[in-house]
């Protein structure tokens, strides 16, 4: 099958997608969609995301989007080397997981959202800086909670490996270094985010290694 992702370096929802496809080890092909640049808005684009978001996957020309239901996608394709445990309250504890970061977490510090904060409310930077910092760390203080009696081993969360938990966790942990969080609080993710990254197929997917990092 062939594989083409759309995304963006610094986005932290194609950061999931490419975690996921990396760990499954799959072979997928890179469309880069600047979002700096507005590549996100071009009309080319907007045929396969009609929200002018990214990441959007093209799997043999068809075309799925929104990164939770990409990722699902990936899970129930190539069930290998699972994010999910079997048992049906840990998986809802591991999705529970990664929903506080994919719902209340990430969205009202991404791109669209500091823009507008800017351009619509008079935040200058370190006012758009401070908003994401504060969301970041509210949402990390529960998560650290929830860590804490999760089961995990080796550093993970969950388990003795990498779950849905560290596919959104990375990417959150990169934006909490960007803005400027004080980790320090947060021992217990930090050691996830540190044995996720140490595996050579999940660090593969780091931002600064993309084609279009700048």
């Amino acid at each position: 099958m062939k594989l083409v992702l759309h995304g963006y370096f610094r986005s932290g929802t194609s950061y999931r997608v490419r975690l996921a496809l990396n760990w499954k080890g799959l072979a997928y092909e890179t469309a880069v969609v600047n979002l700096v640049d507005g590549g996100q808005r071009a009309a080319s684009y907007l045929a396969r995301n009609p929200q002018g978001l990214v990441p959007a996957l093209e799997a043999d020309g068809r075309i799925l989007t929104q990164s939770p239901a990409i990722i699902e996608w990936i899970e129930e394709t190539w069930p290998e080397r699972p994010l999910l445990p079997a048992d049906p309250y840990q998986r809802a504890r591991v999705r529970a997981f990664a929903a506080a970061i994919g719902c209340d977490i990430h969205p009202i510090q991404n791109l669209r959202v500091m823009k507008k904060l800017r351009a619509d409310h008079g935040a200058d930077q370190d006012g758009a800086t401070a908003w994401a910092r504060h969301w970041i760390e509210t949402g990390f203080t529960a998560l650290e909670v929830l860590a804490a009696d999760a089961g995990g081993q080796g550093g993970f969360i969950f388990g003795d490996g990498p779950s849905l938990a560290e596919i959104y966790l990375l990417p959150q942990m990169f934006n909490a270094r960007r803005f400027g969080v004080d980790l320090a609080a947060f021992p217990r993710l930090v050691a996830a985010d540190e044995a996720a990254r140490a595996l050579p197929e999940l660090a593969a997917a780091a931002p600064e290694l993309q084609p279009d990092a700048v």
